[in-house]
């Protein structure tokens, strides 16, 4: 029998077999973790809640992804070792010394083609049907691998630890969170998605993240209501405001007594003077404080989240803010939390000039001291930032480390900021215009 023959015999097409087996095997789990890993968990969530098995296999095994990846990993690699170590055989019984080089270039091939660019073009482009289909299989090869899965995985961490990064448990939760948003980024900005709807998403995501404090109304700019007096102000004061609801105080602004409601107001003043055909002169009379309900406070400190779920708990549209000392910091409502979510909301009261914003011809914009930061990132797109002060006059202070007077310019986070007005110590005007 010739060498060539010899090398054709039986156990060289059971071992040539064995490799295609494994090659098999290796793009299984190639493709098995790039499906795994792409597939969008909320359409997976959506096939799993109408009744799709595989889908809700799929999600239990990547809610562990480092125990997937470590057991795919574990088992690719195996097949792969093994097969190479097969063909290198094969290939020394029918050329000799250069089977080394030979198996090395054909395994190359055969695996890249094979076992990792085509499972895996697969399973990029149908992620959701792909990991659907090979949960069954990997759960029980996650289940197989566990010990020695575990024991590498503590090995990893103990030598990340020696190199002092340690493993975040919550980071998973987090990376969900911003990977929502940096999907929003990224399709604003390829124009997949609107300003307005990545804005809106954006906002619902950070009212955990945003304090009272960085919204309300601050306290130079509450209208309130003297309970001293007389009944005839209090009622032009509340026809000539814009809004349904106004803090009472007694002797100083700082004590707050009770917060009137329009509605309760004109009823209960309806009421006194005897209807359409009473008497006005018995308005003289008449107690603020007997319609006044008793003042809601929370602290600056609380996030928006929080106190969202406390308005719809309380039903309630209206609280008072109060710093640690319990002094009167400014006011919130639950339409301030919402227009963090949908953006300015005005009514027949309000007045374009109420944002503080308006576009100069020059191309530059005048800005309200008082404007908040997020305000005008969320109206002109900008992306200033909202770290280290909340309003326009808060930043410019912070950076310039001083009360800058009128005619004052300052350049920084590519921006030119112009200090147009103050009044004492607060800048009321500025004049903005992005750097090119």
């Amino acid at each position: 029998m010739d060498t060539t023959s010899a090398a054709l015999d039986g156990t060289f097409w059971i071992t040539a077999g064995a490799i295609l087996f494994l090659l098999v095997l290796s793009g299984f789990f190639s493709g098995s973790e790039t499906a795994l890993t792409a597939a969008s968990r909320g359409k997976l969530r959506a096939q799993a809640d109408k009744g799709a098995r595989g889908a809700q296999r799929a999600l239990a095994i990547t809610e562990d992804n480092e125990r997937l990846i470590g057991s795919v990993l574990l088992g690719n690699n195996l097949v792969n070792i093994l097969a190479t170590a097969l063909a290198t055989a094969l290939f020394a019984r029918a050329f000799g010394e250069s089977a080394v080089a030979i198996a090395t270039l054909v395994m190359t091939v055969l695996v890249l083609v094979f076992a990792e660019v085509l499972p895996k073009t697969y399973a990029i482009t149908n992620a959701e049907r792909a990991a659907s289909a090979v949960a069954a299989p990997i759960s029980v090869i996650i289940t197989v691998f566990a010990p020695i899965v575990n024991a590498v995985r503590g090995l990893v961490r103990l030598v990340l630890r020696l190199f002092g990064v340690r493993i975040d448990p919550d980071s998973q939760i987090l990376m969900v969170r911003e990977e929502i948003a940096g999907a929003l980024q990224l399709g604003h900005s390829e124009g997949v998605v609107e300003k307005e709807d990545r804005d809106r998403i954006l906002g619902a995501l950070d009212l955990s993240d945003r304090a009272v404090e960085e919204v309300m109304l601050h306290r130079s700019g509450i209208q309130m209501i003297d309970a001293e007096a007389d009944p005839d102000v209090i009622l032009q004061q509340c026809l000539e405001s814009p809004h349904t609801r106004l803090p009472v105080f007694k002797d100083h602004p700082e004590n707050i007594t009770g917060v009137v409601h329009a509605k309760d107001l004109f009823r209960a003043v309806y009421n006194q003077i005897g209807g359409t055909e009473g008497d006005a002169s018995l308005l003289k009379t008449f107690d603020i404080n007997n319609v006044a309900t008793p003042p809601y406070f929370v602290p600056e400190t609380t996030t928006l989240d929080d106190q969202m779920r406390e308005f719809l708990r309380l039903r309630s549209h209206f609280a008072l803010v109060v710093d640690e000392y319990g002094s009167l910091q400014g006011l919130i409502t639950l339409e301030d939390i919402l227009e963090e979510i949908v953006g300015e909301i005005s009514d027949e009261f309000d007045t374009e000039e109420e944002l503080g914003i308006t576009r100069n011809a020059d191309g530059s914009y005048s800005v309200d001291g008082a404007t908040t930061i997020r305000d005008v990132n969320r109206a002109l797109d900008w992306s200033l930032p909202d770290e280290t002060a909340n309003t326009m006059a808060g930043l410019v202070m912070h950076e310039a480390q001083m009360i800058p007077t009128p005619g004052q310019v300052f350049s920084f986070h590519g921006f030119r900021f112009e200090v147009t007005e103050r009044e004492g110590n607060r800048i009321t005007g500025l004049r903005v215009r992005q750097l090119l």
